[in-house]
């Protein structure tokens, strides 16, 4: 009988490695996939393109996931589906402390649920943490590379990309301490913990909101995250 693959993602389940790395642009899944040896792509549907290869003898599957915790979640589940055992999502973010400089690296050790979809699969209470393996070996793994000491802390994880005129706690999360705004994070750390698997996050500062506001910067169009700190420094975090 032939294997059913996912709904989604389009692979085959035995096609998923243990391990698991998770991005939100195609292209960028694509470029990891360089990375690995023997990198064969399996799956390819919308937002959803997934590869699985070997990085230094150990399987490891590459998946993008879109823009945003809805759609993100949906590869999330399926991975898991599939057996999927640790995840590590690696993206940009936006740095929430003035002295975050654009291109730099961040672990996330944590997450505010404000993704507006955690809080369908388990109540709000439920923690969004990243598991302390997870995050260990991310920290190591940045100081082998050259990256002493990168800041380490809370990420809220955002519904939108874009304001609207519901006032936002902007400043609230600033004197909370949280080190960065992303869109995914917290979803995946919920999924990942209801289900007592391992996941955490690496991220690259691609513009820092403290700053703009204080430059009274417009909101909208001085976002950039096509700059070549950025896109450099992003192949760093990836490598």
């Amino acid at each position: 009988m032939a294997e059913t693959r996912l709904p989604v993602l389009r692979a085959k389940p035995s096609e998923i490695a243990e391990r698991a790395l998770v991005v939100g642009e195609p292209e960028r899944a694509e470029w990891c996939a360089g990375l690995l040896d023997d990198a064969v792509e399996v799956g390819r549907y919308r937002e959803y393109v997934t590869f699985t290869g070997a990085f230094q003898g150990t399987p490891i599957t590459i998946c993008s996931h879109g823009v945003g915790s809805g759609g993100a979640a949906v590869a999330f589940h399926e991975l898991f589906l599939a057996g999927v055992t640790t995840v590590v999502r690696a993206g940009t973010c936006g740095g929430m402390q003035a002295a975050i400089p654009d291109g730099q690296i961040i672990v996330g050790t944590g997450a505010i649920r404000r993704d507006g979809t955690s809080n369908e699969l388990v109540p709000i209470e439920y923690p969004a943490v990243a598991h302390h393996e997870v995050v260990a070996a991310l920290l190591a793994s940045c100081q082998a590379r050259g990256v002493a000491r990168p800041p380490a802390g809370i990420i809220l994880t955002k519904a939108t990309l874009y304001e609207g005129p519901q006032a936002n706690p902007f400043d609230l999360w600033v004197r909370a301490g949280v080190v960065a705004a992303e869109m995914e994070f917290a979803t995946l750390l919920v999924m990942a913990g209801i289900r007592g698997l391992r996941a955490g996050g690496l991220f690259v500062s691609d513009g820092n909101a403290v700053r703009k506001r204080e430059a009274g910067a417009a909101k909208d169009f001085s976002y950039d995250p096509h700059r070549e700190v950025v896109k450099t420094n992003t192949q760093t975090m990836l490598r």
